[in-house]
């Protein structure tokens, strides 16, 4: 809850990404709107949908964007002209980039070989190389997102090969970092994913309709079958013959981003083969293997804190309760203009019945601790509320490092574990126990054998990191 954007704006993931391709020409654009909507969780900054029709004007695009959620930018006025058997579509919180209408996804690019369309969830740690690669042969640039960077080596790479795939797998070897691609050309739609796989991407199928998704809880919003993951360092092609694939950079060494399935994947997704909610519940039952402590319940701090407070229910015996009332109604416009009510906005978010806590020894379960200020402020209001004691238990280990990989982690003295004990911050937000999930367990969560990145705890890159960005 520590990274809550509602409450405190301190921790968020990249974007989400969706594409459709309806091979007999039915339309795709109401499949992506509310399969956006399962998607909203990863950004809500910016969002917006791009279609064409494969058997219209070759290179035609319609787009809908803007700032703010899906119901804030999409209307029936504005999405009426919005027609096509093919689409991508995007929401985003602007990690790279600064939160502009200009850095808006899909991107749109016109050029030689007609159109190219591109969404991606991630970041690129060679962006700066190269972007200034193509700055020096004349490049122009209108946004500020590594996305362009993306595009503009696809199309260049187009320029040599035989088919817009093969450009994709030539311009990925240029790319270092993380990213999860959703492309549309004028006859194709292309999904392709980083060779370590640091984000997720999947593959679904309604109808006649070929789906790809960040999460495949998007393939449940639209009542798609999900097909399969795609494969870390693969590039898949939907055509009007059906799915492609290039496995040619896939790689062994793979460095999914463990925080997917710690907070940021909606708990009914599952991630190449795991889910996301069993992930959660393991956690809770780690912790209560390594942090026990005599209690009277268990209680979650919503959202994602509540499946890992089940599991060290499960686990240690100890009932669980519904501690917190979440107000579902804070958007992201919620406001906090003066300090006097920035100090009340996790009150606003989230309140406690004093009924489940009231002289009761209350472990707390949340899933990361960031800078500490909001985690002081809800075991507060549980002592407010008339809790004996209150344990806190995280369902993360420490934040240690910065991430370079798409998740905004922030950096030095903004991070409370960089220079503080774990005693000491359990001092500073007021706890009577602290725990955090061990490093060496995490694994534990997802199952062995599932490469996975924790450089933000253990600051173990798998790729090289710039000297610029250190």
């Amino acid at each position: 809850m520590e990274h809550d954007s509602f409450i405190t704006g301190e921790l968020h993931e990249e974007c989400g990404v969706l594409g459709v391709y309806d091979i007999e020409g039915n339309d795709v654009v109401s499949t992506l709107y509310y399969g956006l909507f399962a998607l909203q969780h990863r950004g809500q900054e910016s969002c917006g949908i791009a279609v064409s029709d494969t058997n219209g004007p070759k290179g035609e695009v319609m787009s809908c964007k803007g700032m703010g959620l899906i119901s804030e930018v999409f209307t029936e006025e504005n999405m009426e002209h919005l027609q096509g058997n093919i689409g991508v579509g995007h929401v985003r919180y602007s990690r790279s980039g600064e939160n502009s209408i200009h850095n808006t996804q899909p991107l749109v690019l016109n050029y030689v070989k007609g159109t190219l369309c591109i969404a991606q969830n991630g970041c690129l740690v060679n962006t700066r190389k190269l972007r200034e690669e193509l700055e020096q042969t004349g490049a122009i640039f209108q946004t500020t997102v590594d996305t362009e960077v993306i595009a503009y080596h696809i199309a260049r790479e187009r320029l040599k090969s035989k088919t817009v795939e093969e450009a994709v797998v030539n311009a990925m070897k240029k790319l270092v970092g993380a990213y999860s691609l959703v492309i549309m050309s004028p006859r194709k739609l292309i999904g392709a994913r980083d060779s370590f796989g640091f984000h997720p991407l999947c593959i679904g199928k309604k109808g006649s309709a070929y789906i790809l998704a960040s999460e495949s809880a998007a393939l449940n919003a639209v009542d798609a079958e999900f097909i399969r993951d795609v494969q870390p360092g693969e590039v898949v092609m939907i055509d009007k013959d059906g799915i492609h694939s290039d496995t040619s950079l896939c790689a062994k060494n793979h460095a999914r981003c463990i925080f997917e399935y710690i907070y940021f994947a909606r708990p009914d997704s599952r991630i190449d083969g795991v889910s996301v909610y069993n992930s959660r519940v393991m956690a809770g039952r780690i912790l209560a293997q390594t942090h026990p402590v005599d209690a009277d319940v268990v209680v979650g701090v919503p959202d994602s804190g509540n499946a890992a407070a089940l599991g060290y229910a499960l686990e240690s015996g100890i009932p669980l309760g519904m501690a917190f009332v979440k107000n579902s109604y804070v958007g992201r416009t919620f406001i906090k203009p003066k300090q006097a009510l920035r100090a009340s906005s996790v009150r606003i978010k989230l309140n406690v019945l004093p009924e489940v806590v009231e002289g009761k020894r209350v472990v707390m379960i949340d899933d990361s601790i960031v800078r500490g200020t909001t985690s002081a402020k809800i075991v507060r209001m549980l002592k407010k509320a008339g809790a004996t004691e209150v344990h806190v238990r995280i369902s993360s280990p420490p934040f240690l490092y910065p991430c370079y990989y798409g998740v905004d982690v922030p950096t030095g003295d903004q991070l409370i574990a960089k220079n503080n004990t774990i005693d000491q911050i359990r001092e500073m937000i007021g706890a009577d126990s602290l725990g955090y999930l061990d490093v060496d367990r995490v694994g534990d969560m997802i199952g062995k054998g599932m490469g996975y990145c924790d450089a933000c705890f253990t600051g173990k890159y798998p790729t090289e990191i710039p000297k610029e960005y250190k």
